[in-house]
């Protein structure tokens, strides 16, 4: 039953990602250049519910429908997320750009689980420190992902990146800075609340269930 509830959770949680990635504007939202994101929320949460495993596999989804996102639908940082858009400044892509979709995706559905049991154990697993905990590793995994995302950017793809934003010099961090400290920031609360929100329903219902076969 246990493998059961885990594979029905799993699929609810990958329909989800799928629907936000095909609904414009839903999971990608353009900002300037780089896109803003809920695809993470969906990863985030079932890092805290199911586990690092399965979290880190979703967190692979959502990369991989970035890659074929950057590929089908062309914006000036495309090269950046998809190994088949040639880099500014030459004629082919780089395989450097699978590094920037997929490792830092891949971690939003381990580092909120770390995060979330790491706080209970300091906070003895009191249930009044059960919303805190859910929002700190919710800005967390939300966070691992812009500021790993835009520091590949820039060790990975500094110079194209400059092309593309018009900056040069210590302007080229600047809008990193900008970037993580803006949108970054934003989503980041947007998914500490969903993670409130919706995992603790869902961590309810899990232990009542739990407890009914007991």
């Amino acid at each position: 039953m246990k493998n059961t509830k885990t594979f029905t959770l799993t699929a609810m949680f990958l329909a989800i990602l799928i629907l936000l990635s095909a609904v414009p504007f839903l999971g990608f939202i353009p900002i300037g250049p780089i896109n803003a994101t809920t695809m993470h929320i969906p990863v985030i949460i079932a890092s805290i519910v199911l586990g690092p495993r399965i979290g880190a596999f979703l967190g692979g989804v959502f990369g991989i429908i970035s890659m074929i996102r950057s590929t089908i639908i062309l914006s000036p940082l495309s090269f950046v997320f998809s190994p088949f858009i040639p880099v500014i400044g030459t004629d082919q892509g780089s395989f450097k750009a699978i590094i920037v979709a997929m490792v830092p995706r891949i971690l939003i559905g381990i580092v909120p689980y770390f995060v979330f049991m790491g706080l209970k154990k300091l906070t003895k697993n009191k249930p009044t420190s059960q919303t805190f905990s859910l929002f700190i590793a919710g800005f967390l995994g939300s966070a691992t992902n812009t500021i790993l995302v835009m520091n590949l950017i820039y060790f990975l793809f500094k110079d194209s990146y400059a092309q593309s934003i018009g900056a040069s010099g210590t302007a080229i961090y600047t809008a990193i800075l900008t970037v993580i400290f803006t949108s970054g920031v934003v989503e980041a609360i947007v998914a500490a609340v969903a993670t409130v929100g919706v995992t603790s329903v869902l961590l309810r219902l899990v232990k009542n269930n739990a407890t009914q076969k007991l």
